[in-house]
């Protein structure tokens, strides 16, 4: 796993809105995203930039908090002005959405120098496809975009989200062989408090260290749900404590070398070793 870019909230918000870039160091996500992409109009790129540069120059998001901003893609006619807007701000990272080419990270490295926080999303199929590659790029997280996926590929959403399974699976694969995190899929129904939780759950089981916030409210639900719980913090430090003293039985389990990897994964996702 990276010692880099963990973050459990990945919280968009429109860069239209000066009101909500403002209230970030209240609502304290991991990650802050400062959206240029899919949350502003056509119409309306160049104004929203404008706003958002000045929403965010003398922000202070506080120590906890990484803010990023998401530009429009590559291929869009306000990249440009996007990335040079974002290297303008100094100490903001950048969100690339429908990520597909390599050569796209060295445009960005190339604008903001090699410590800027980069992350990407995978939200097409060739993206999908190609992830193992592509995430081996130098960069440091990675999110699943499952409603842009399905649009592409010509799929349906489901609640269940079977159709999203594979290629959530594959994402966070290629992301655990790059070393890099990996956010997962958003849920768009923002006041399905218990959806949330447990396609969060799911994801954690899956292995992702994170969740896609597209509301405030649910930035709590995320760090409940990738917040390792007493129990599990106990029962690790438990296993940890057993396997240095050579013990092969925990609370009536066997413990072997998988068990330990596993107890130290659950200490590294402690707020605290963040």
């Amino acid at each position: 796993m990276t010692d880099g870019l963990v973050p459990r909230s990945l919280l968009f918000m429109p860069g239209s809105k000066a009101s909500m870039v403002a209230k970030i160091p209240v609502l304290a996500p991991d990650a802050a995203v400062v959206d240029l992409e899919d949350a502003v109009p056509a119409a309306q790129k160049a104004e929203a930039r404008e706003t958002a540069v000045a929403a965010l120059a003398g922000l202070d998001a506080g120590p906890r908090t990484t803010v990023l901003v998401r530009v429009n893609p590559i291929t869009s006619p306000w990249f440009a002005d996007d990335l040079a807007a974002v290297a303008g701000l100094g100490g903001i990272g950048v969100v690339l959405p429908k990520y597909e080419r390599r050569e796209e990270i060295d445009v960005l490295r190339g604008r903001l120098g090699p410590d800027a926080p980069i992350v990407v999303g995978l939200e097409t199929v060739r993206g999908v496809a190609d992830c193992r590659e592509l995430l081996r790029a130098g960069l440091d997280s990675v999110y699943f975009g499952a409603e842009d996926y399905i649009a592409d590929i010509g799929g349906v959403r489901t609640t269940h989200g079977d159709e999203v399974l594979y290629a959530r699976s594959e994402v966070r694969l290629a992301a655990h062989l790059a070393g890099v995190s990996a956010v997962d899929q958003a849920v768009v129904a923002i006041r399905d408090d218990d959806r949330f939780r447990a396609d969060a759950a799911q994801g954690r089981a899956i292995g992702y260290t994170g969740k896609i916030c597209v509301h405030p409210r649910q930035v709590e639900l995320a760090h409940e749900v990738f917040t390792p719980a007493p129990d599990e913090v106990a029962h690790a430090r438990a296993v940890l404590a057993a396997a240095d003293e050579g013990v092969a039985v925990v609370d009536g389990q066997m413990v072997d070398d998988v068990h330990v990897r596993m107890a130290r994964t659950v200490l590294a996702r402690l707020p605290e070793e963040r």
